[in-house]
């Protein structure tokens, strides 16, 4: 099942994404709960004590001499001292006081599994005016960002601020370095999946020696980014340094085209593309013609959410304006493109990791015609196996008379006497969920598509559980967003309408705050929406 709309290509997407939002909902109700204790165990202290109390509470970690029994279970010995301490059997010691210039410390029981329920803190300390630096060496921790299972966290508090970094998955960070001659790492592992964890080295070093790896790149005064990080089209450097000469580090590839047909490919297609590519094509025709884009072969990464290596195509000449066609990674090949002007922008883009046989594609120009005092496009211009809508978009055949809209004027459900599907006809119906009263609309429909929600008491009762966004200060833009999933608008022309991105933009860009307090990142494509203010396209609750 499709849903009628922008956007339509990315449907198996958005469904992945969606479980995205959901973890991140989570994990604000968890970040939410978590300021209301209070001094309940040392991961308290260590990640909510003041700067005029560190050195206090590192005192009173070094007086457990020196390991600290944190963790219920096998006893494991620890990495940071020789030292035996008489402890029940049931506790097992790890974490320490690490005073000398330069050490190791890993995980319970490294390389083997870590045992469930641990929690190890390590205060390093070096002499100012030495700074702290840490490299880790090995990562294979539970869980992907924003780590809300198992995590290494690595907190410095300087005059300025406190500065909470976590890791998780198994891809080891770049180097840190910090700004503090004391740093507190901890390591958290919930109840259930355990991995092999980690292993780290640290030394001490002076302001003026700050240095990263040698494949890694350094900015801000020290700040470490792994290559994928590199020219990925989104700055994270102050400076945005690691977006500055990236002409340079990417193969040629992309240009401008004009004509009434062409074809474009990934470099060295059909042999694997190289890494770190980012390849820009702008196609122009005459006025009067639209564009038809059609993939040939179709090879990328696989990822749900299309990070690392993927095709975009615009509806624009160029990849700023304009609305999204589609996102596209994986073997797939995606549906025939339609844009709705003389102007298309394709761009792909890949990172410094796997690499496929990447794509080929060919596009045509078709002469526009008014069709009945609208805007069409002539028949004929799809493939044997496809159909066209009044709007020009090809479609399969398949998708003709199967009781859902797939064509803005819904051609592709007029006259199915003999269809096998009865025509859609779910009906608008009056949001009656608490978390949801305020929108810009008060019409829903369902089933929710994307969420395989039957009705909207199901949905009620899955929103009962996120109950406690709405005591967060940025609730009102993330509840635009959630709101917008749960209980989609229900369109006048038939279906329902997605969320715009610049909903998720304004919700990401507001909560941030609140997020990085508790370490978390966004964890949602807003990319994935349609770019538009269209409300015939997307919805802005």
């Amino acid at each position: 099942m499709r849903l009628w709309g922008p956007g339509r290509g990315l449907g198996v997407v958005v469904i992945s994404a969606v479980a995205l939002l959901l973890v991140a909902a989570l994990g604000l109700a968890l970040a939410l709960i978590l300021t209301q204790i209070r001094g309940q165990t040392l991961e308290d202290q260590s990640l909510t004590t003041a700067a005029p109390d560190l050195q206090s509470a590192e005192h009173k970690a070094s007086q457990m001499s020196p390991t600290v029994p944190l963790v219920r279970g096998q006893m494991v010995s620890s990495t940071v001292s020789p030292h035996s301490a008489t402890t029940p059997p049931s506790e097992t010691r790890c974490g320490g006081v690490l005073n000398d210039s330069v050490g190791s410390f890993s995980s319970p029981n490294h390389p083997g599994s870590y045992p469930p329920n641990s929690l190890c803190v390590w205060v390093i300390r070096v002499p100012a005016p030495y700074l702290v630096q840490i490299r880790v060496s090995s990562l294979a921790v539970e869980g992907p960002s924003p780590c809300l299972f198992d995590w290494l966290g690595v907190q410095e508090q300087t005059e300025q601020s406190t500065v909470v970094t976590r890791f998780c998955g198994n891809i080891a960070p770049p180097t840190v370095n910090s700004n503090s001659s004391t740093v507190w790492v901890t390591f958290r592992s919930d109840a259930s999946i355990t991995g092999n964890g980690f292993a780290a080295q640290y030394r001490a070093v002076l302001p003026r020696h700050k240095s990263c790896t040698r494949e890694e790149f350094m900015c801000d005064g020290g700040r470490c980014l792994l290559p994928v990080s590199m020219c990925d089209g989104h700055p994270n450097c102050n400076d945005q340094q690691d977006e500055a000469n990236c002409s340079r580090k990417h193969k040629e590839c992309g240009g401008q085209t004009f004509g009434p047909y062409g074809s474009l490919a990934s470099p060295n297609h059909p042999k694997p593309y190289p890494h770190q590519q980012l390849c820009t094509w702008h196609i122009s025709v005459d006025k009067g013609h639209v564009i038809t884009l059609s993939f040939r072969n179709f090879s990328l990464e696989t990822q749900d959410v299309c990070e690392f290596d993927y095709v975009e195509v615009h509806d624009s000449s160029n990849a700023e304006a304009g609305r999204l066609l589609g996102r596209f990674c994986g073997t797939t090949i995606p549906p025939d493109l339609t844009s709705s002007g003389s102007h298309m922008t394709v761009v792909f883009v890949a990172d410094e990791g796997v690499a496929d046989s990447g794509f080929s594609a060919t596009y045509q120009a078709v002469f526009v015609t008014d069709i009945l005092g609208g805007c069409g496009v002539s028949k004929g211009t799809c493939e044997p196996d496809q159909f066209a809508c009044g709007s020009g978009e090809c479609f399969q055949q398949q998708w003709q008379c199967d009781g859902w809209n797939d064509c803005p004027d819904g051609a592709d459900e007029t006259g199915c006497s003999n269809s096998t599907y009865p025509p859609f006809t779910s009906s608008c119906e009056i949001i009656e969920v608490e978390m949801c009263q305020g929108l810009s609309y008060n019409l829903t429909s369902f089933p929710n598509i994307w969420l395989s929600i039957v009705d909207q008491r199901e949905a009620a009762t899955l929103l009962q559980q996120y109950r406690v966004l709405m005591e967060l200060v940025c609730f009102r833009p993330l509840q635009r967003l959630v709101c917008g999933m749960f209980l989609p608008q229900c369109s006048p022309h038939g279906g329902v309408l997605q969320p715009c991105r610049s909903v998720c933009s304004s919700a990401e860009q507001q909560c941030s705050q609140a997020l990085d307090l508790f370490s978390f990142s966004w964890p949602f494509n807003c990319h994935l929406l349609p770019d538009s203010q269209d409300p015939l396209e997307c919805s802005e609750p």
